[in-house]
């Protein structure tokens, strides 16, 4: 078994396929939409589906937005260089909730970012 994809609900599409291309660096792998069914799929990633795992962003037509639940955390993705990435982001026009450094009580760089819809996304320096 691997992990495929994780999805998340999404208010807007194509403020988050921006979101995820454009400030996050993935690529949007492909794309499903669904009138009849009423709904909008979008498929980014850092690679290939075959590769990796991906995010599904999921609009669900007419809905506009969650809300937040306190079960879900966040999505956590590894970078080479976690300061570096939140320059990048920032400069990009995403927002870094937790800037670049070491965590509690250890020395493992980290950061979090939050998508447009709220979402976390934690940066973890590589080692």
């Amino acid at each position: 078994m691997r992990m495929l994809h994780t999805m998340l609900r999404v208010g807007d599409l194509e403020r988050s396929v921006r979101f995820y291309t454009d400030v996050m660096g993935m690529q949007l792998l492909r794309r499903t939409d669904r009138p009849e069914q009423k709904y909008s799929l979008a498929f980014v990633g850092y690679d290939t589906e075959d590769k990796t795992s991906v995010i599904e962003l999921t609009y669900n037509h007419g809905v506009d937005r969650y809300e937040m639940g306190t079960a879900f955390g966040h999505v956590a993705l590894a970078v080479d260089d976690c300061y570096a990435a939140c320059a990048r982001i920032k400069a990009a026009g995403g927002s870094v909730t937790r800037e670049a450094g070491p965590v509690q009580g250890g020395t493992t760089v980290i950061a979090f970012v939050t998508d447009p819809d709220g979402y976390k996304i934690e940066l973890i320096q590589s080692k």
